[in-house]
């Protein structure tokens, strides 16, 4: 009588047969390597600096704005203590994060913000003009800096704010500007002008500490390679949803689960072994690139390695209802699309910070992008995980059981 195989005996058989099928297709191999390479490679190319200061343009320079202003109001026979005032308006161009580049006419001003004028910064913090149109070299030792917002001012404005006359001051702005930075600058000419008048601005401000809700980041903000270190994890599983759903296809198609079926193995059997070799596929890629990217720290490697099973759970999933329903490769990467199109738009909304739309978090795969993100950016630990653990694992279950149901019926049906 011959021994009665286990079904652990009969799980790796069949998790054997499919990294022997799946090496053997030089198209996923492929894809896999490449999709490691160019993932790694994007991380390490994209910026690693966050630039938290603001360049504005002003005409004509703070000096000649002084001297003028100290002109008219001697004209006007105001007092020394209140003339020598006018200095003070240079600190307010001086604070922090904001550099200040001074023209010495409006003309140079707006063709430096069309870029017809490029503007060099040195090591000595000095400003140098050069023509992209003429002969001349460009300025060596220097780095360019782009001008995104001006302003022109009368030559007389500190002068005017002081006797409270009216002046137009023209802003100047490139279309990339953000609104709310013009507004903001705006805003500081208006209160320098309050100042300059002896007027307080008809508003008062709370302290700073009850303005900044949760951590003040001033100084740290995240650059964008923190930003794509949870993002390459959370796009190397997914791309695994092609790979998985090609061979579960290839079987149902090829009768391959009809043979196996004629064998001590059950249809159970033939379901946990897909699920165990698509976890640990999507799983051991995932978490080659975190240690490639140096995600993994003491504190958080195993609420991380939680956060990648889940995911790569999904994702596994996601492959059993692509690769029950695909007929041939083209219905099957469309089929993938389908799911993989919202899956994706998760990740989009948390790279890119923002008030997330509400409907964007009941998508299946927020939770995992909110955890990778977390977790590697903000070291957040597992007591503050729980909700989106919770959620993760409920949409996991839920995917997960409906996975079965579609690929439990379709072998079935064979």
């Amino acid at each position: 009588m011959k021994e009665r195989i286990s079904n652990s005996g009969l799980l790796l058989a069949i998790i054997k047969k499919d990294i022997r099928v799946y090496s053997r297709n030089m198209i996923y191999l492929f894809l896999t390597v490449l999709g490691l390479v160019f993932f790694i490679a994007i991380f390490w190319m994209v910026p690693d600096e966050v630039d938290e200061e603001i360049t504005f343009a002003i005409s004509p320079s703070l000096d000649v704005l002084i001297s003028e202003g100290k002109k008219l109001l001697e004209e006007a026979g105001l007092p020394a203590e209140i003339i020598n005032q006018l200095e003070e308006a240079k600190t307010a161009f001086e604070g922090e994060g904001l550099v200040l580049v001074e023209f010495d006419n409006e003309e140079q001003l707006k063709q430096a913000i069309r870029g017809e004028l490029e503007v060099y910064k040195t090591e000595q913090q000095h400003y140098l003009f050069h023509d992209p149109e003429s002969d001349q070299d460009e300025p060596e030792d220097a780095d360019r800096i782009q001008l995104g917002i001006g302003m022109s001012l009368p030559p007389a404005f500190l002068g005017d704010a002081v006797l409270g006359e009216s002046q137009t001051v023209t802003f100047y702005t490139d279309a990339d500007v953000p609104e709310e930075l013009r507004n903001a600058m705006q805003g500081m000419i208006r209160e320098i002008a309050y100042h300059l008048a002896g007027h307080d601005l008809p508003v008062e401000l709370p302290d700073e500490e009850v303005i900044i809700l949760g951590t003040d980041r001033l100084g740290e903000q995240i650059t964008m390679r923190d930003r794509m270190r949870p993002m390459v994890a959370f796009f190397i599983m997914m791309m695994e949803t092609f790979a998985m759903a090609s061979l579960i296809s290839n079987e149902v198609l090829q009768r391959t689960v009809t043979a196996l079926l004629v064998t001590p193995v059950r249809v159970g059997h033939f379901l946990l072994a897909k699920t165990i070799f698509g976890t640990a596929l999507a799983m051991s890629q995932a978490v080659i690139i975190l240690l490639l990217v140096g995600a993994f720290t003491v504190e958080n490697w195993s609420l991380l390695l939680v956060t990648v099973l889940l995911g790569s759970v999904l994702f596994t999933a996601v492959a059993m209802f692509v690769g029950a329903a695909g007929k041939d490769f083209i219905g099957q990467l469309m089929f993938s699309m389908l799911f993989i199109i919202p899956l994706m738009i998760p990740s989009f909304a948390v790279l890119f910070p923002g008030s997330v739309a509400t409907w964007v978090s009941y998508l299946p795969s927020y939770p995992i992008v909110r955890l990778l993100y977390d977790i590697t950016v903000y070291d957040l630990l597992w007591a503050d995980s729980l909700y989106h653990l919770a959620y993760a694992v409920i949409w996991v279950v839920v995917i997960y059981a409906a996975g079965l149901v579609v690929l439990k019926r379709k072998v079935a049906a064979l």
